[in-house]
C-alpha cells in the first residue's frame, strides 16, 4: 500500500507530540540539573573549611576539564564547526559563567545555602526582562509587574540597610545577574554547537581565571578527603553544565524554566541535613515570593504564545 500524504491535521498532531516530548525531556533535565547543582554546592561548601576559594575552584576545574575534554574527544566534538556569530556568543556565555562561579562561591562560602539559593531563584525573572530588552520579546504589563514583585522578594531576603544585612548577599546578586546573562547567551548559540563542547570551553576558562587569582590567597595543604570532595563536586558540575544546556535547547523556555525552582527544596533539605542550617522566615518569605512571581510570569508567557 502506498504512503498517503499527511493531512494538515496529522501534521499538527505530530508536531504537538514532538513538542510535548521535548518539553518533558527538558523539564526532567532541568530538575536533574538543579539537584546536581546543589550537590556540587554542598561539596564545595564542605571543602571551604580546608581550602581557599580560588584553590577549590581551580582544583575542581582540573578534574572537570580532563573528563569533559576526554568525553568531547570520544564523541569527536572537541573541534566542532562554528557558525557565524557562535564565537562571540560563546565568549559572552563563558564570561557570564566566570562571573557566576566566582560570585556564587564567594557568597556560598560565607552564607547559608538556602539564602544564596533563594536569591538565585530570581534568574528566570531577569531572563524574561533581558529577553524583552535585548531580543525584543513581548512582555505585557502583568509580567513586568511580576518581575518587579519578584525583585521585592530579593530585597526581603537581602534586607539592605537592616541589621541582618550581609555584604556577601551582594555577591549572590552578582552571581544571579551573571547566570541570567549566561543563559540568555546560551539561547543564541546555534543548535549545531555540541553541548559537551560548550561545557568544556566554559570549564577551561573558569579554571584559567581561578589559576590567575591563586596568588591572591594562601595555598593550603590538600588532603585526600578534600580531593574526594572536589572530584565529587567536579562530577556534579559536569552534570549541571550538560543537563541545563540540553534542557534550554530541547524544550520551550516557558515550560522548562519553572523546574529551576526545585533548587530551593534541595537547598533547604541539604542545608539542614549537612550543615544544620535553618533558613529564617524572611528568607523563606522572599523565596516564596520569587517562586510565585516567576511561575506566574512564565505562565503568562506560555498563555500569550498559545493565543498568537
Amino acid at each position: 500500500m502506498e504512503n498517503q500524504p499527511l493531512s494538515p491535521e496529522g501534521t499538527i498532531k505530530r508536531a504537538g507530540s514532538d513538542l510535548s516530548s521535548g518539553n518533558l525531556r527538558g523539564a526532567g533535565l532541568m530538575a536533574f540539573g538543579q539537584m546536581a547543582f546543589i550537590g556540587n554546592a554542598t561539596l564545595m561548601k564542605l571543602v571551604s573549611t580546608d581550602l581557599t576559594l580560588f584553590q577549590s575552584i581551580f582544583l575542581r576545574g582540573l578534574f572537570t576539564i580532563v573528563v569533559l575534554g576526554g568525553f568531547a574527544w570520544y564523541r569527536r566534538e572537541l573541534l566542532p564547526e562554528f557558525k557565524r556569530g557562535d564565537g562571540l556568543v560563546l565568549s559572552l556565555r563563558v564570561a557570564g559563567e566566570v562571573g557566576a562561579a566566582l560570585c556564587y562561591f564567594m557568597a556560598l562560602f560565607n552564607l547559608p545555602i538556602a539564602n544564596v539559593t533563594a536569591i538565585m531563584l530570581s534568574v528566570p525573572l531577569v531572563i524574561t526582562l533581558g529577553a524583552a530588552l535585548l531580543f525584543g520579546e513581548t512582555v505585557g504589563w502583568r509580567r513586568y509587574g511580576a518581575i518587579a514583585l519578584g525583585f521585592c522578594g530579593v530585597l526581603v531576603i537581602v534586607r539592605p540597610g537592616g541589621e541582618a544585612f550581609d555584604v556577601y548577599s551582594l555577591w549572590a546578586l552578582g552571581s544571579m545577574l551573571s547566570v541570567a546573562a549566561r543563559d540568555l547567551a546560551t539561547r543564541r548559540l546555534s543548535s549545531g554547537l555540541p553541548s559537551v563542547f560548550v561545557a568544556f570551553v566554559t570549564a577551561v576558562v573558569v579554571t584559567l581565571v581561578s589559576a590567575l587569582l591563586l596568588p591572591t590567597m594562601d595555598w593550603k595543604p590538600v588532603t585526600p578527603g578534600s580531593l574526594v570532595l572536589l572530584v565529587g563536586a567536579a562530577g556534579f558540575i559536569m552534570l549541571v553544565h550538560v543537563s541545563v544546556i540540553m534542557a534550554m535547547r530541547c524544550g520551550e523556555v516557558a515550560f522548562v524554566t519553572p523546574f529551576r525552582y526545585t533548587l530551593l527544596v534541595w537547598a533547604i533539605v541539604l542545608g539542614y541535613l549537612v550543615f544544620g542550617e535553618i533558613p529564617d522566615r524572611w528568607t523563606l518569605l522572599g523565596g516564596l515570593i520569587i517562586v510565585a512571581t516567576g511561575i506566574y510570569s512564565l505562565w503568562r508567557q506560555r498563555r500569550s504564545i498559545r493565543n498568537v
